[in-house]
């Protein structure tokens, strides 16, 4: 979501060789965003009374959105939008988890989401950033059919599981983060060079926030675009250090 939108056109396709689909005018400006053909993001406008508030929303899919609606006002989540049906694409809502996270929910219809991820371009993972986590971890797994593990080490981060699959993360944040960063999801895509990419992203007005750093995930930077949107950028193939060890806990 973006108060500029041909701006932000111009930084993820420089960034992130993004190209754009055409911009129907009965579709309120949703533009569709390519990486190599395939659909990895979209970019909009604000909704009224959301200007000046750029940022990414993730979508976690639905079988049924109404019934995820009502599971997250029954587990303490706020309903920012109710579920509404778009055209034949799909059904959508908008929520925000009980430690202020806010996110979608997507119910597919025509339009079933990413065609393509965890290649350069496209998404390949997100986290929750939470003050809060103790909240998160008992809603996502609430609302959503997902078992947790937490990450050993020093750091207050765990991994929400789908079936045999880790699909997202939640971190606690310290008090590195300025008091004024409220909850957010990061999405995370991939590069195939991170260094490479954060030259971009601050040749185009952009700013470094973290890294780049070396993990046993990739190489990766988190960035803030020139409208303060957050988003990382991780080179999957460039890994350093041995896979932590994990602890079930739901």
């Amino acid at each position: 979501m973006f108060d500029d939108l041909d701006a932000a056109k111009d930084f993820y396709g420089h960034v992130l060789g993004w190209t754009f689909g055409e911009t129907p005018p009965d579709q309120g400006g949703y533009t569709q965003a390519y990486a190599d053909g395939k659909a990895v993001a979209a970019v909009v406008p604000p909704m009224p009374g959301q200007e000046g508030t750029s940022q990414w929303c993730l979508y976690l899919a639905a079988r049924d959105a109404s019934a995820t609606a009502a599971r997250i006002r029954d587990h303490g989540g706020d309903l920012l939008m109710d579920p509404l049906q778009v055209a034949d694409y799909g059904t959508m809502c908008l929520a925000r988890d009980p430690g202020g996270a806010v996110f979608g929910v997507w119910q597919a219809g025509s339009h079933e989401g990413f065609q393509a991820t965890g290649t350069p371009g496209a998404y390949c993972w997100a986290e929750v950033f939470t003050r809060e986590p103790e909240k998160s971890d008992a809603f996502f797994p609430a609302v959503f059919p997902y078992r947790s593990k937490q990450l050993e080490g020093e750091t207050d981060f765990r991994l929400y599981d789908l079936g045999g699959r880790t699909v997202l993360g939640r971190m606690r944040m310290t008090d590195d983060f300025p008091p004024e960063v409220p909850p957010y999801i990061n999405v995370y895509f991939a590069v195939d060079d991170c260094d490479a990419a954060v030259a971009r992203a601050t040749e185009r007005g952009g700013a470094l926030r973290f890294g780049p750093v070396d993990s046993p995930f990739g190489r990766f930077a988190a960035v803030g675009d020139p409208q303060g949107a957050s988003f990382s950028v991780i080179d999957l193939g460039t890994t350093s250090g041995e896979m932590p060890g994990t602890t079930a806990v739901g």
